[in-house]
């Protein structure tokens, strides 16, 4: 279920559905990078103005799904106008900012994006560009992005299936708005 918070601002209600923080793992695999499974917690979050803001940090797994080391850290800011249009700033940690600019399907929570403008540090690896999809299906969040590089072509190279989290706060939300249950608890599952 997609909640709206009563202090979103009306410019960004469409994007609601990314809200919250989403955790889960993915498969990383491009050609002269290690291939990985990698776990990934991402927020969106938002203070009122007309803005996302996004965070992302990802974490190499081991066959047993253990942390080994991290992998990448992304953050920036998500914006849509009334036309459905979404942009996006984002900064990497591996020396990368981009401008993504995409578009919010009709009827349905799913945002394709297309960076526009790349600019490096000179310790960053080579990058020329990428595409990204996001989906929220069956109250999940999934991502693919795909990465093109100087040599070699667009293709696909991470992909996660995320879960949200629910934190304390609304843990006691929900178990205020429970309906009354019989005190045996199981009349309530027939």
């Amino acid at each position: 279920m997609i909640e709206i918070p009563s202090d979103l601002n009306p410019d960004i209600v469409p994007l609601a559905f990314l809200l919250g923080t989403w955790e889960g793992a993915g498969v990383s695999d491009f050609p002269g990078a290690e291939k990985c499974n990698f776990g990934q917690s991402v927020t969106f979050s938002h203070d009122g103005r007309d803005f996302l803001e996004y965070r992302s940090h990802s974490w190499v797994l081991d066959d047993e799904g253990n942390k080994v080391r991290p992998l990448e850290s992304e953050s920036g800011y998500w914006r849509i106008d009334k036309d459905r249009k979404v942009e996006v700033v984002m900064v990497r940690d591996q020396g990368v900012v981009e401008i993504w600019y995409g578009e919010l399907a009709d009827q349905k929570p799913q945002i394709d994006l297309v960076t526009d403008a790349v600019a490096r540090t000179a310790a960053s690896g080579p990058y020329s560009g990428g595409k990204r999809l996001y989906g929220y299906v069956k109250s999940d969040l999934m991502w693919v992005g795909e990465k093109a590089t100087p040599e070699v072509p667009l293709r696909p190279y991470m992909s996660a299936h995320l879960k949200k989290v629910v934190t304390p706060e609304e843990v006691a939300e929900m178990a205020r708005n429970l309906p009354d249950m019989p005190d045996d608890g199981i009349a309530f599952f027939r």
